[in-house]
């Protein structure tokens, strides 16, 4: 009978947890605490609990994320490894997305950009823009940081009240650039700027200079494959960002079920048969 394997992504504050059982992943998960081994070790057993799972139904615990570096013991006896990152990153990119070759872009609080081309892992760069940003200017001018609230404030806003577009500078096109692309953003901000306007411009602002920067970062490499994952990938107005750019550039931005659980994902993925080339240090 096949066991469980899990897979943790440790933040400072918020743990997301995963089970994979014969290669499908099980109830994926998230809670939050005041520090990190907390957090692990509360959605550890929040798991077991809310799945009827016991010890001895695991095989094995995988931990990647920044927090992970925090653990340095087995988790409840279990046999525990530690996953990079980057590597926990592209093996459940690679799962969601059905490809060999991509860029993953984590957006979380910022962004990373890893080139994957079958088991290669190749970290690419970052950037400082990510959920961060978004939390930390909301609260500045629309003193909120609840992203569920400024994702619906953002459903009533009006782009047009805040970004500038080609259209409103020029009556023709530009080589490539049709009327409608953003010539400037927060470009158009006038007194008449609502909060609900403010929040989708603060939305749009943040991913689209993701997906900006990852096309112009691929360049170099050809990729037209993008799969985003984490915690932005699950705010409503993301797509929407991604659909205008895709024509544009002529690229592929792909977000993969269960996205902002990818990490976790990837790390119990690491465990398994397909994954054991791959190294890792275990605990």
């Amino acid at each position: 009978m096949d066991k469980i394997v899990i897979g943790i992504d440790v933040g400072t504050s918020t743990t997301k947890i995963v089970g994979v059982k014969a290669g499908e992943v099980i109830a994926p998960t998230r809670i939050k605490a005041m520090d990190p081994v907390t957090s692990l070790y509360g959605a550890f057993g929040k798991y077991l609990y809310d799945n009827a799972i016991s010890l001895s139904d695991i095989e094995q615990v995988m931990l990647a994320g920044v927090g992970a570096e925090y653990v340095d013991k087995r988790i409840y006896g279990l046999p525990t490894e530690r996953v990079g990152e980057f590597e926990a990153d592209a093996i459940g990119a690679q799962y969601g997305s059905g490809l060999d070759d991509l860029i993953v872009v984590s957006m979380g609080t910022g962004t990373t950009l890893i080139e994957v081309r079958g088991k290669e892992v190749k970290h690419l760069g970052g950037l400082g823009m990510g959920g961060g940003t978004l939390i930390g200017l909301s609260q500045l001018l629309l003193c909120t940081s609840d992203v569920e609230q400024i994702a619906k404030m953002a459903a009533k806003g009006d782009l047009s009240n805040i970004n500038l577009n080609i259209g409103d500078i020029s009556i023709s096109p530009l080589p490539g650039l049709p009327l409608d692309t953003t010539a400037s953003l927060f470009g158009n901000v006038t007194n008449l700027a609502s909060p609900e306007d403010i929040a989708l411009g603060l939305i749009w602002t943040v991913v689209q200079t993701i997906g900006s920067a990852t096309v112009l970062a691929s360049k170099a490499n050809n990729f037209k494959q993008f799969v985003m994952i984490g915690n932005l990938t699950k705010i409503p107005q993301t797509r929407l960002v991604f659909d205008s750019l895709e024509p544009l550039y002529g690229v592929r931005f792909i977000i993969p079920k269960h996205s902002e659980f990818c990490t976790a994902i990837g790390a119990a993925l690491k465990a398994t048969p397909q994954c054991s080339n791959r190294d890792t240090s275990r605990l």
